[in-house]
């Protein structure tokens, strides 16, 4: 065990409630409890182990780092009030940021107090951010805003949003993207919640702009950029989607497992699937190491495709056994329908096999 992790299991005991562990699903939606337990992560510097002091981290190597997270992950650790603000804009702000966008946003984003939205997805687009509609227009010192977005988390209770928005209708669609900061105060949004099939401890919602000014030093990275900000900052959720999935398999097979009736039909299926959690355990490996050496891998892609599937069919299988049993075990349930989320969140599968088809194996579109 290494210093670090040590360090970080003394730090759980001494920020969580004694009883966390066994009644973790209770202290699921203590606001009160996860406000603070980011800050305190901050502070220390356990919430970006990899990121300097001051910053949230502690100058770990990134495999290191991510020894942290795993473990955070296993022990289940108080989920983010605003995943998305840490996990996917502080590292855009980070590397794309002005001096003074760092200086106005990283910290208080970092630490809890800043909510974010991401403006990508929209209903004719979906996650192929390439195919976005929005416009933003440069008139004078301002970008003036017209378009929609959909499936925007916590939207409703944020007051910034990273928008991507067509700056170059000439350009290529890769290229004619930029990435603006957007005060979601601005005359002229609109946000209405999205009801749900199921609950879901974030909101959804939908974002309406019409001609919404933001001021041009607003832009994060530069004027038609945008592409490049975005897949910068979503490898960074990537490596806590793999870890994720390889844990909820784990988690799902576990009492399969564990089942001495376990019916002999369902073998097969159980050693592919635990086939395929180790695979995602050495591939998400093989990725965080690629990065390390600064090598360009199209291996995260393929990791988001796989895993998220894979972790459904676990999911599924659990569900199906328990349905033997007198009476389906509710956590069962709620991990299934969890699940289904993972082939949406992070890019569609529909969207990371055109990804791979076109730029792993190189085939034509609409082939």
């Amino acid at each position: 065990m290494t210093d670090s992790l040590t360090q970080f299991r003394s730090f759980l005991d001494t920020v969580l409630p004694d009883d966390y562990a066994v009644a973790y699903a209770g202290y699921r939606e203590d606001e009160d409890l996860r406000r603070r337990f980011q800050a305190a992560m901050f502070d220390e510097g356990w919430l970006i182990p990899e990121w300097p002091h001051g910053l949230g981290g502690r100058d770990l190597p990134r495999t290191e780092a991510l020894t942290i997270r795993i473990e955070g992950a296993r022990l289940r650790i108080p989920r983010e009030m605003n995943i998305q603000a840490a996990g996917v804009v502080a590292p855009a702000l980070r590397t794309f940021g002005t001096p003074e966008q760092q200086e106005r946003y990283l910290r208080p984003t970092l630490r809890g107090e800043a909510w974010w939205a991401l403006g990508m997805s929209e209903p004719d687009a979906g996650s192929d951010l390439a195919s976005l509609r929005t416009t933003a227009v440069r008139r004078g010192d301002m970008f003036v805003v017209n378009g929609q977005k959909v499936w925007t988390t916590q939207a409703d209770g944020s007051r910034w949003c990273t928008l991507y928005a067509r700056t170059d209708a000439t350009a290529p669609k890769h290229r004619g993207i930029s990435c603006l900061i957007v005060d979601m105060d601005s005359p002229g949004i609109t946000v209405r919640r999205i009801r749900t099939a199921g609950p879901s401890i974030e909101s959804f919602c939908e974002v309406f702009f019409d001609d919404v000014e933001v001021p041009a030093d607003q832009l994060l990275g530069e004027l038609n950029g945008g592409w490049r900000v975005a897949v910068s900052a979503l490898e960074h959720e990537r490596d806590m989607i793999w870890v994720h999935n390889w844990l909820e398999m784990q988690r799902a097979l576990a009492p399969v497992l564990d089942d001495p009736a376990r019916p002999s039909y369902a073998n097969e299926r159980v050693g592919r699937l635990l086939a395929d959690t180790e695979a995602i355990r050495l591939t998400g490996m093989r990725s965080v190491g690629a990065r390390t050496a600064g090598i360009y891998s199209p291996i995260s892609g393929i990791l988001k495709l796989f895993g998220s599937e894979s972790v459904q069919r676990a999911a599924a299988l659990a569900l199906e056994l328990g349905a033997d049993e007198d009476e389906v075990p509710l956590d069962r349930f709620d991990e299934y329908l969890e699940s289904m989320a993972a082939t949406i969140y992070g890019g569609t599968s529909e969207v990371q096999r055109n990804i791979i088809a076109e730029r792993v194996l190189g085939l034509p579109k609409g082939a």
